[in-house]
This record gives C-alpha cells, structure tokens and sequence, in this order.
C-alpha cells in the first residue's frame, strides 16, 4: 500500500494534491465536491487590495456625506475607524468552507501594497484559516520605478503581515525576477513559511474589429508545467520553505514531476475547469498505479530526486543544456 502522505506549510495533508484558487473553491457545496473527490486542502480565491481600498473609500465618503448634511449625526455616527468596512462576505466565505470541509482551507491576499488593508491578514486568520496565500501580483508600467523598489516593497509587505498573524505564510511570486534563488531566500527570510510557483499573470488581448482591449482567460495546459518545474527543481534544498507548484498540473505524471523536483504538493485549477472534481479521484488513482509499478512506497521516498541538487547532471538545469537543446533539433 503506497503512502501518498505529504506536508504542506506545517500541515499533514493526505495527498499532494491541493485546489488552487478557482470557482470551485469559492462556495462550500463545490469545495466538498473536490474533498469528496480526495483533494488534501483548497485555496479560497483571492480578497483583493482594491476590494478594501474601494470598500473603504465609500464608507467614508457616505459617512462623511451624512455628517457634513447633519450636524447632528456628528454624535450619532461612531468614528470611522471603528468600522469593519472591509468585504465581510469573503470573510463569511472562510467561515463556511470551514465549517463544511475537514481539509485545511487557506485563504489568499492579493495585493502589493502595505498599509490598513493587511490588518484582514488578521481578520481571515480570526475567521479560520489554516494558512494564508499571498498573491503577488504586480505589473510595474512606470519606467522610473526601479526593480529595488518594487522588491523592497513585496519584502515589506510579508513583514507587515507576518507581524499580524500566527498561521503560516505562502508567497505565490512571478518568475520574472532577476535573481530568482535570491529573491526566494529574502521572501523566506521576510517571514515566509511557503513558496508557490508561479503566477499565471492576466493578459489581455487585442479586438482589431472595435479597437478595443478584451479581458481574457486562457486556461492551463501540461506544456505550462516546464516553468515552475525547472525552479523547484533549483530552488529545492537551497530555500527553507515548503515548495508549492501551480501551473499546467493536469495528470498524475504532473503531480510526480512536481514531486521528484521538490515539491511538497501540487495545486491544480484549470484541469479542475475542464473536466470536474472526478479528475482529481482520476489523478489520484492513477498516481498510486504507477507508485506501484514503479516500486515507490511514498511520496515522501521521491521528494527531490529529480532537483538539481540530486540529479547525475545538475548543469542540465543551466545554461550549458540550452545550447546542448539547439544543437540537437534537426530540421525535417
């Protein structure tokens, strides 16, 4: 009997499959739909910066509206700052997954700001989370904001929210960092406990009929899992924190490449949005077969054997294999 058993941000999690954020995990009914299905934990989908910021704004201004038309209503209103003016819905969602599911639920932050609104770090940790996501998602337009800056505002922001909660803490960053082994480090040493690779960045395309920008959302493919597979790979043994990867997990081979790379889960979204909750029982039944035929007794047995640190080549992971790649391609 193969031990599927992994840990995850101090978690024990019976799998290593884990559910990104993603409508499945926005209400309780399809959350345990994925439980039922085996997944080891869910990511609530993300409360972002804007929501509060927005949130805030109006609360002040109708408040502010009322005392301005009233004199009277400055004794009858409390001060503002004593209001919970946050989105309290997403704070209820917590409150439900939780009360629904016996898996871990972490919740997730978007945002890349410090300032009133990590204080909700605080109020989802109160709400129940088991662990918190922080989804970094920044795209600098400004061409007099230097790489500095933007770095030294990310590690900001994880102090200022390791400062307000006890459970533990994942960054889920961008690949497009200079020095990448670097910036993990600084995140783990910032107060980090995970790291999610990576984040699949919205870009929009082009209407050339209204000359228009169109939102738009492509999901992942197995192809996509390259990326973050090749950083975990690099990554594992050099930081100390947990390794998540998120992007293009679609099959079982997936998940056990994300392992033997160094992962301690794999999450799984777009793959979840093509087909349904089953493809999670699919994946799982599927993993324990080939554990089986290949005479693995646990997950634990393969974590890392395919990391840079661990294979007979680690330059494959360098340089020196991307002009070895070129050479080999022969034209037909």
């Amino acid at each position: 009997m193969v031990n599927l058993n992994t840990t995850y941000l101090g978690m024990k999690l019976k799998n290593p499959i884990v559910a990104s954020s993603s409508p499945f995990t926005e209400k309780a009914e399809t959350a345990k739909k994925l439980e039922d299905a085996g997944v080891a934990a869910i990511v609530a989908p993300s409360l972002f910066e804007e929501q509060i910021i927005r949130q805030t704004k109006e609360l002040d201004y109708f408040l502010s509206k009322g005392t301005e038309s009233f004199a009277e209503a400055l004794s009858f209103f409390p001060d503002v700052g004593r209001y919970s003016a946050g989105p309290e819905a997403y704070l209820e969602r917590i409150q439900s997954l939780k009360k629904a599911l016996s898996v871990p639920v972490i919740g997730s932050l978007n945002g890349v700001s410090s300032g009133g609104w990590v204080d909700y770090a605080h109020k989802i940790e109160q709400a129940g989370a088991d662990a918190l996501e922080l989804n970094l998602y920044y795209l600098p337009t400004d061409a007099e904001m230097t790489a500095d800056i933007i770095e030294e505002n990310y590690i900001k922001l994880i102090k200022d929210i390791r400062a307000k909660v006890r459970i533990p803490i994942a960054v889920k960053l961008s690949p497009f960092f200079t020095a990448l082994p670097n910036m993990a480090r600084r995140f783990v040493q910032a107060g980090a406990n995970g790291l999610v690779l990576f984040n699949r960045f919205y870009q929009p395309d082009f209407n050339l009929e209204k000359l228009e920008v169109v939102p738009t959302l492509t999901l992942s493919n197995s192809d996509e899992l390259r990326l973050p597979l090749h950083w975990i790979a690099i990554l594992y043994g050099r930081v100390q924190a947990d390794l998540a990867l998120t992007s293009g997990v679609h099959t079982a081979l997936d998940v056990l490449k994300a392992i033997m790379a160094g992962a301690n889960v794999a999450m799984v979204a777009s793959a979840l949005l093509k087909s349904d909750a089953e493809k999670v029982s699919e994946m799982l039944s599927d993993l324990k077969a080939w554990m089986v035929a290949n005479d693995y007794e646990s997950i634990e047995q393969m974590r890392g054997s395919m990391s840079q640190k661990n294979v007979a080549e680690p330059a494959a992971f360098e340089r020196v294999n991307y002009i070895k790649v070129l050479s080999s391609y022969t034209m037909r």
